[in-house]
């Protein structure tokens, strides 16, 4: 690695920890704790890159995006936050950030991420956002560090301006609803309408015309497109193939299930089809254990400042959280932090409150103990499944075997480390392969064998 590095935060630890890590990789580093330095050092000419974080002690450094390149139009910038939600990304991706990490973050990822900044210029120049985005409301909170979430964040901000159809999958309770408003309220139609049309308001023949009307050049919901009956159907394909250039935008949601209707015939092709120009996939709760902790001191910190007492999750009631597997996801998670709050008599939650509120809720196996759980073949199944689903009926790109082989033998390689402290002799073994075959890999895959270092 080659090149001056800016770094702006006002942690001291993530300072010396970066300067520390880039030094060793080659790179001069400039580190700060100011913004106005760092905009200074920018004017200057110096680096050729930043990375920077968002709340500094004298401004915004998302805000300071656009005079920066300004100033230096192909200087890369990586914003890292601990702001976890949908608004930094999208902010990052409209101030046209090179690339965004949310804290905690992965100090390998970003070395990899800041070599690729410096061995390859800026390409793209997108235009800078002239404001925010309205409110989003507080339905069900965008917010998570796990990869998944920070994904689905990302492919948001990347479509929030364009004119394809969206169509958001996941189970009920993941906030689908909650994108579709978070696409429209951070785009250009955020001063236009955005109507929800559900199965109700196409019964009639006159429902498709109705929304529009309602719609103007806004956007149009469609939300839980596969209960729509044939007739409610075809209605919509009809009004999709009479929209102008200033039609409203087009989304709807589902649940898990559309290729099964596609397959038996209960949903139109020609629908199917026109709906999913991008298809966003929001993980079950159960897929990002990780957002729990998150979530529920976010669910606590709302529902005090609306008047409830101050409660907190003990050690045990936190892990037996963790450990459920919220078929209801993000919603059934926010009702059972306000029972949680009501029904506890003391200040910190403990594991008996958890289990009481919880004994009398629906519940698939748990994630952790109590019984079996999914077979790894049928969990397998499923995320491929859903990989072809994103696809849109499109074959994916050719060396699918490969590709999905080292999708699998990555984690299970780190994983497997992780669990043997790093000696390769006892991670070979637990794997059942020569020494020498996992050290190649370890190589090839680019692994780090010690355990990752996690900064806040």
């Amino acid at each position: 690695m080659d090149g001056t590095v800016l770094v702006a935060d006002d942690d001291r630890t993530i300072r010396t920890v970066l300067t520390q890590a880039l030094t060793r990789a080659g790179c001069k580093v400039h580190a700060t704790s100011s913004l106005t330095t760092l905009m200074r050092w920018v004017g200057e000419g110096k680096g050729d890159l930043v990375i920077s974080d968002v709340m500094m002690p004298d401004g915004n450094g998302i805000e300071a995006l656009p005079d920066i390149l300004e100033l230096r139009p192909q200087l890369p910038v990586i914003v890292i936050s601990a702001q976890n939600t949908i608004t930094t990304a999208i902010a990052a991706n409209e101030a046209d950030a090179y690339d965004y990490l949310p804290k905690p973050f992965d100090l390998p990822d970003l070395m990899k991420r800041a070599n690729r900044a410096l061995e390859r210029k800026r390409t793209t120049i997108r235009p800078v956002a002239t404001e925010q985005g309205a409110d989003t409301g507080e339905e069900l909170p965008l917010i998570g560090r796990t990869p998944a979430m920070q994904a689905l964040y990302k492919l948001v901000a990347q479509v929030v301006n364009t004119e394809l159809p969206v169509m958001i999958a996941g189970e009920s309770g993941t906030g689908k609803s909650l994108i579709a408003r978070a696409i429209h309220d951070f785009s250009d139609r955020r001063t236009l309408p955005f109507v929800t049309a559900t199965p109700n308001d196409l019964v009639d023949i006159e429902g498709p015309a109705t929304i529009l009307s309602r719609a103007k050049g806004g956007s149009i919901l469609f939300d839980e497109v596969g209960d729509l009956d044939a007739d409610a159907q075809a209605r919509v394909v009809r009004m999709l193939d009479s929209l102008t250039d200033d039609a409203p935008r087009v989304m709807a949601t589902s649940q898990q299930g559309l290729m099964e209707k596609l397959e038996s015939g209960d949903l139109r092709q020609d629908l199917f089809y026109r709906l999913t120009g991008v298809t966003l996939s929001i993980p079950s709760l159960r897929e990002r254990v990780d957002d729990i902790p998150l979530l529920a001191e976010h669910f606590l910190t709302k529902a005090e400042r609306d008047g409830a007492p101050h409660r907190a999750l003990g050690k045990a009631a936190l892990e037996m959280i963790r450990a459920y597997s919220w078929p209801g996801n993000v919603r059934q998670l926010e009702n059972t932090v306000r029972r949680l709050i009501v029904t506890s008599t003391e200040e910190e939650i403990g594991r008996s409150d958890v289990e009481l509120v919880l004994g009398n809720q629906p519940e698939i196996e748990p994630l952790i103990g109590g019984g079996d759980t999914e077979k790894l073949s049928a969990s397998v199944a499923k995320h491929l499944r859903r990989y072809f689903d994103l696809h849109g009926g499109v074959l994916p790109p050719p060396g699918l075997y490969a590709r999905i082989l080292r999708e699998v033998e990555l984690p299970l390689l780190e994983i497997a480390l992780d669990a043997t402290a790093g000696n390769q002799a006892k991670c070979a073994d637990l794997l059942g392969i020569n020494r020498n075959t996992l050290r190649k890999k370890v190589t090839d895959l680019d692994i780090r064998v010690t355990r990752r270092r996690k900064l806040m």
